[in-house]
Protein backbone atom coordinates (compact mmCIF):
# COMPACT_ATOMS: atom_id res chain seq x y z
CA UNK A 1 0.00 0.00 0.00
CA UNK A 2 1.31 3.55 -0.81
CA UNK A 3 0.80 6.86 0.73
CA UNK A 4 -1.80 7.97 -1.56
CA UNK A 5 -3.87 4.92 -0.61
CA UNK A 6 -3.05 4.87 2.95
CA UNK A 7 -4.11 8.86 3.28
CA UNK A 8 -6.93 8.22 0.92
CA UNK A 9 -8.21 5.43 3.36
CA UNK A 10 -7.60 7.31 6.52
CA UNK A 11 -9.39 10.72 5.03
CA UNK A 12 -12.25 8.47 4.22
CA UNK A 13 -13.02 6.85 7.65
CA UNK A 14 -12.36 9.64 9.44
CA UNK A 15 -15.09 11.36 6.91
CA UNK A 16 -17.68 8.61 7.78
CA UNK A 17 -17.22 8.85 11.19
CA UNK A 18 -17.43 12.80 11.04
CA UNK A 19 -20.74 12.52 9.12
CA UNK A 20 -22.48 9.42 11.20
CA UNK A 21 -21.48 11.78 14.56
CA UNK A 22 -23.35 14.81 12.55
CA UNK A 23 -26.47 13.53 13.20
CA UNK A 24 -26.11 11.18 15.86
CA UNK A 25 -24.63 14.26 18.29
CA UNK A 26 -26.52 15.48 20.94
CA UNK A 27 -25.26 19.07 21.02
CA UNK A 28 -25.98 20.85 18.07
CA UNK A 29 -22.83 23.02 18.66
CA UNK A 30 -20.58 19.22 18.57
CA UNK A 31 -22.61 18.46 15.09
CA UNK A 32 -21.11 21.77 12.99
CA UNK A 33 -17.76 20.97 14.54
CA UNK A 34 -18.15 17.05 13.62
CA UNK A 35 -19.49 18.91 10.15
CA UNK A 36 -16.61 20.67 9.97
CA UNK A 37 -14.28 17.91 10.45
CA UNK A 38 -15.98 16.25 7.61
CA UNK A 39 -15.48 19.26 5.08
CA UNK A 40 -11.93 19.30 6.39
CA UNK A 41 -11.29 15.30 5.41
CA UNK A 42 -13.32 15.56 2.21
CA UNK A 43 -11.28 18.55 1.17
CA UNK A 44 -8.66 16.32 1.70
CA UNK A 45 -10.05 13.75 -0.48
CA UNK A 46 -10.33 15.48 -3.19
CA UNK A 47 -6.43 17.44 -2.87
CA UNK A 48 -5.89 13.65 -3.55
CA UNK A 49 -7.71 13.54 -6.75
CA UNK A 50 -6.13 16.24 -7.88
CA UNK A 51 -8.74 18.37 -7.88
CA UNK A 52 -7.22 21.81 -5.44
CA UNK A 53 -9.38 23.88 -6.90
CA UNK A 54 -12.94 22.17 -5.15
CA UNK A 55 -10.91 21.12 -2.26
CA UNK A 56 -9.64 24.72 -1.62
CA UNK A 57 -13.22 26.26 -2.44
CA UNK A 58 -14.87 23.55 0.31
CA UNK A 59 -12.06 24.68 2.83
CA UNK A 60 -12.34 28.64 2.50
CA UNK A 61 -16.56 29.09 1.64
CA UNK A 62 -18.05 26.14 3.91
CA UNK A 63 -15.24 25.86 6.87
CA UNK A 64 -14.43 29.46 6.50
CA UNK A 65 -17.46 31.14 6.26
CA UNK A 66 -20.87 28.77 6.33
CA UNK A 67 -19.66 26.50 8.98
CA UNK A 68 -18.69 29.80 11.07
CA UNK A 69 -22.19 31.41 10.63
CA UNK A 70 -24.05 27.94 11.99
CA UNK A 71 -21.89 28.16 14.89
CA UNK A 72 -22.66 32.07 15.79
CA UNK A 73 -26.39 31.28 14.83
CA UNK A 74 -26.48 27.87 17.14
CA UNK A 75 -24.62 29.60 20.02
CA UNK A 76 -26.69 32.89 19.79
CA UNK A 77 -30.14 30.71 19.89
CA UNK A 78 -29.92 28.97 22.94
CA UNK A 79 -32.34 26.49 21.14
CA UNK A 80 -34.04 23.97 24.15
CA UNK A 81 -32.83 20.82 23.04
CA UNK A 82 -35.43 19.63 25.51
CA UNK A 83 -37.95 20.21 23.76
CA UNK A 84 -36.73 19.36 20.45
CA UNK A 85 -36.73 15.78 21.25
CA UNK A 86 -40.26 15.49 22.40
CA UNK A 87 -42.10 13.19 20.55
CA UNK A 88 -39.26 11.58 18.76
CA UNK A 89 -39.54 7.53 19.12
CA UNK A 90 -43.08 8.54 18.30
CA UNK A 91 -42.32 9.66 15.00
CA UNK A 92 -39.35 7.75 14.25
CA UNK A 93 -41.11 4.84 12.65
CA UNK A 94 -42.39 7.11 9.71
CA UNK A 95 -39.15 9.33 9.44
CA UNK A 96 -36.43 5.50 9.81
CA UNK A 97 -39.10 4.53 6.43
CA UNK A 98 -38.98 7.89 4.81
CA UNK A 99 -35.10 7.83 4.97
CA UNK A 100 -35.28 4.48 3.92
CA UNK A 101 -36.77 5.20 0.81
CA UNK A 102 -34.02 8.22 -0.10
CA UNK A 103 -31.59 5.81 0.47
CA UNK A 104 -32.66 3.35 -1.98
CA UNK A 105 -33.35 6.04 -4.67
CA UNK A 106 -29.67 7.29 -3.95
CA UNK A 107 -28.15 4.05 -3.94
CA UNK A 108 -30.37 3.40 -7.57
CA UNK A 109 -28.91 6.62 -9.04
CA UNK A 110 -25.71 6.94 -7.99
CA UNK A 111 -25.03 2.96 -8.50
CA UNK A 112 -23.42 3.54 -11.93
CA UNK A 113 -20.73 5.89 -10.81
CA UNK A 114 -19.45 3.52 -8.49
CA UNK A 115 -17.58 1.93 -10.59
CA UNK A 116 -13.39 2.26 -11.97
CA UNK A 117 -12.67 2.16 -15.38
CA UNK A 118 -9.12 3.34 -16.95
CA UNK A 119 -8.12 6.32 -17.15
CA UNK A 120 -8.78 8.43 -20.33
CA UNK A 121 -5.87 10.66 -22.00
CA UNK A 122 -6.26 14.02 -21.35
CA UNK A 123 -5.09 15.46 -24.76
CA UNK A 124 -2.29 18.30 -25.06
CA UNK A 125 -4.51 20.81 -25.51
CA UNK A 126 -6.51 20.29 -22.81
CA UNK A 127 -3.47 20.00 -19.87
CA UNK A 128 -2.21 23.37 -20.72
CA UNK A 129 -5.57 24.98 -19.91
CA UNK A 130 -5.25 23.96 -16.07
CA UNK A 131 -7.76 21.73 -13.51
CA UNK A 132 -9.97 24.91 -13.06
CA UNK A 133 -10.43 26.26 -16.25
CA UNK A 134 -11.10 22.52 -17.23
CA UNK A 135 -14.11 22.21 -14.77
CA UNK A 136 -15.12 25.25 -15.77
CA UNK A 137 -15.86 23.80 -19.44
CA UNK A 138 -17.06 20.98 -18.00
CA UNK A 139 -19.64 22.40 -15.66
CA UNK A 140 -21.15 24.90 -18.18
CA UNK A 141 -21.41 23.10 -21.25
CA UNK A 142 -21.62 19.40 -20.46
CA UNK A 143 -23.50 19.71 -17.23
CA UNK A 144 -25.37 23.38 -17.27
CA UNK A 145 -28.58 21.32 -16.88
CA UNK A 146 -28.11 20.11 -13.57
CA UNK A 147 -26.29 23.41 -12.62
CA UNK A 148 -29.40 25.16 -13.20
CA UNK A 149 -31.47 22.54 -11.46
CA UNK A 150 -29.04 22.87 -8.37
CA UNK A 151 -30.10 26.56 -8.73
CA UNK A 152 -33.17 26.07 -8.51
CA UNK A 153 -33.76 23.82 -5.64
CA UNK A 154 -31.26 26.06 -3.83
CA UNK A 155 -33.84 28.91 -4.19
CA UNK A 156 -36.60 27.48 -3.24
CA UNK A 157 -34.64 26.27 -0.32
CA UNK A 158 -34.09 30.05 0.47
CA UNK A 159 -37.70 31.11 -0.35
CA UNK A 160 -38.71 28.12 2.52
CA UNK A 161 -36.12 29.05 5.10
CA UNK A 162 -37.28 32.41 4.94
CA UNK A 163 -41.47 31.50 5.14
CA UNK A 164 -40.81 29.27 7.89
CA UNK A 165 -38.75 32.09 10.12
CA UNK A 166 -41.29 34.53 8.99
CA UNK A 167 -43.48 35.54 12.02
CA UNK A 168 -45.91 38.28 12.24
CA UNK A 169 -45.31 39.90 15.67
CA UNK A 170 -48.49 41.79 17.19
CA UNK A 171 -46.58 44.11 19.55
CA UNK A 172 -44.98 45.26 16.01
CA UNK A 173 -45.80 48.63 14.50
CA UNK A 174 -45.61 48.96 11.15
CA UNK A 175 -47.23 51.42 8.56
CA UNK A 176 -48.83 50.47 5.42
CA UNK A 177 -46.69 52.76 2.23
CA UNK A 178 -49.54 53.38 0.04
CA UNK A 179 -50.87 54.96 3.69
CA UNK A 180 -47.58 57.29 4.03
CA UNK A 181 -48.29 58.80 -0.04
CA UNK A 182 -51.94 59.66 1.03
CA UNK A 183 -50.83 61.48 3.34
CA UNK A 184 -51.64 65.78 3.21
CA UNK A 185 -49.93 68.74 4.71
CA UNK A 186 -53.63 69.67 6.33
CA UNK A 187 -53.71 65.63 7.81
CA UNK A 188 -50.13 66.33 9.58
CA UNK A 189 -49.83 70.46 10.55
CA UNK A 190 -52.68 71.91 11.83
CA UNK A 191 -51.60 76.01 12.00
CA UNK A 192 -52.97 78.08 15.05
CA UNK A 193 -53.40 81.61 14.87
CA UNK A 194 -52.60 83.65 18.29
CA UNK A 195 -52.44 87.04 19.66
CA UNK A 196 -48.69 88.20 20.12
CA UNK A 197 -47.62 88.04 23.60
CA UNK A 198 -44.75 90.35 25.25
CA UNK A 199 -42.37 88.31 27.94
CA UNK A 200 -42.85 90.03 31.49
CA UNK A 201 -39.50 89.98 32.37
CA UNK A 202 -38.47 92.24 29.78
CA UNK A 203 -41.73 94.49 30.11
CA UNK A 204 -40.35 95.33 33.77
CA UNK A 205 -37.13 96.47 32.78
CA UNK A 206 -34.06 95.57 34.38
CA UNK A 207 -33.31 94.96 38.32
CA UNK A 208 -32.61 97.66 40.79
Amino acid sequence: MDTTTALFYTFSAVLLFAAFRVITARSPVHAALYLVLAFFNASGVWMLLQAEFLALSLVLVYVGAVMVLFLFVVMMLDINIDTLREGFWRHFPLAGFVGAIISVEMAYVLVRGFHVSSPHPFEAAALKLGNTKMLGIEIYTAYLLPLQIAAVLLLVAIIAAIALTLRHRKDSKAMAPSEQLKARKADRVRIVKMDAERDIAASKGPAA
